[in-house]
């Protein structure tokens, strides 16, 4: 006996069990593909905010050099938020795709 995730909640179940004990789902056959629609699912969400972070990233660059020269007062400031938020939340989600990757499905 051997314990495995739910596909419907993620919690620890017995392979044997014919439904899951937490969520009451049946475990006949669609585990397989419940489990691949949620991965897919949940990659598709990470590339959208990967697409967000970068989209205000170049925001932030594109607000900071706007008019041919550097920004000033509150122009530098909301810039510069952009920037380093979507810098940063770029990098975070990358690596949070990476480990998702290798994640088996």
């Amino acid at each position: 006996m051997a314990l495995i995730n739910c596909p419907n909640c993620q919690k620890r179940i017995s392979d044997k069990a014919k439904t899951c004990s937490h969520c009451h789902t049946s475990m006949a056959g669609e585990s397989e593909s419940k489990a691949t629609i949620r991965h897919i699912e949940k990659s598709n969400k990470l590339m959208n905010h990967s697409f967000i972070f970068m989209t205000l990233f170049v925001f932030g660059a594109v607000l900071w050099f706007w008019g041919g020269e550097v920004a000033q007062g509150y122009k530098l400031i909301i810039s510069s938020a952009c920037f380093a938020i979507g810098f940063i939340g770029y990098l975070i989600t990358r690596v949070r795709i990476v480990l998702h990757k290798r994640k088996s499905v």
